[in-house]
């Protein structure tokens, strides 16, 4: 879309979105609701048994490993490219009454289910884990996504990680979260981690003298939970990088999906596929300036 119509589409949708926030601001701010944060934690459940199902065989290991002769060419010619492969999923209902799985509902809430994958040429499964779990430096390689990071509590392979979040996409929001990672090495080439949030707070006003923070659940919705499952195996010369991101946000109100939902929906992909860049680019130059002394 371009010329007057696509200036039009952009003004529409500012205007549209400025609402959203005006009706869903400290004042009247929509409420993450008990059956939205049941239906997101069922969602989680099933996910985490295919995972586990997944984990439990010997191969394939990565998602891009199971994908079909010819796309799976194509998307290993996209890793050399250094580009992310990205596509979305949906975890259906497999105990539903039904002959077929069905999507499993959401009230109140939206989920975004994104896998993608990254190739760091010339990186080892060590070197890779190294830069993953340097949690107090993140906020020095994911800028500007992550303005924040610090390790809370380190325990082995555990840890507990605050990170202040930032996103602007014609609107601006700024989020305190804290998240429980735990990391598993199967082996010399292969391993995995969980991260799961467990705070997660708007910041209003953030940067200012009297910025503060909303009451978990009581904000504008737009980050609500949010889980990633990452998977690491070093081979052909190099380290593959896999996250598969489920997060949690508001629902779209009725009648505007067809303006709203493509801008709600673009946000969860456009951040997986920023962080695994940004991961993929970190560690090169990590290995780069070690290289260098």
């Amino acid at each position: 879309m371009t010329g007057k119509a696509g200036r039009h589409a952009r003004r529409v949708m500012v205007i549209v979105l400025a609402g959203l926030c005006v009706s869903t601001g400290p004042a009247g701010a929509d409420d993450l609701k008990p059956k939205t944060v049941e239906a997101f934690d069922r969602y989680v459940q099933a996910t985490e048994a295919q995972i586990n199902s997944e984990l439990a065989r010997p191969s394939p290991f990565l998602w891009i490993e199971s994908l079909p002769g010819n796309r799976r060419a194509a998307a290993e010619a996209q890793l050399r490219a250094g580009q992310v492969v990205i596509e979305r999923l949906d975890t259906l209902d497999q105990n539903s009454n039904s002959d077929h799985d069905k999507p499993i509902p959401v009230p109140g809430g939206m989920i975004h289910h994104w896998i993608g994958t990254a190739f760091i040429p010339g990186a080892t499964l060590a070197q890779t884990l190294a830069l993953e779990e340097d949690y107090n430096h993140h906020q020095d390689y994911f800028r500007p996504d992550v303005m924040r990071s610090k390790i809370l509590r380190h325990d082995g392979n555990d840890f507990l990680i605050d990170l202040r979040l930032y996103k602007k996409k014609i609107i601006t929001t700024v989020l305190d979260t804290e998240h429980e990672v735990h990391y598993t090495l199967v082996d010399s080439a292969h391993a995995w981690s969980r991260s799961r949030s467990t705070r997660i707070q708007e910041v209003d006003k953030a940067g200012e003298r009297d910025e503060r923070l909303q009451a978990e659940g009581h904000d504008r919705g737009f980050l609500w939970r949010m889980n990633t499952y990452w998977r690491f195996e070093e081979k052909s010369g190099g380290t593959y990088v896999e996250c598969q991101s489920i997060s949690l946000t508001r629902d779209i109100p009725t009648g505007l999906g067809w303006l709203i939902g493509p801008y709600v929906t673009s946000v969860p992909r456009e951040s997986l596929t920023f962080t695994l860049a940004t991961t993929r680019s970190a560690v090169l130059q990590r290995a780069e300036t070690h290289a260098a002394k």
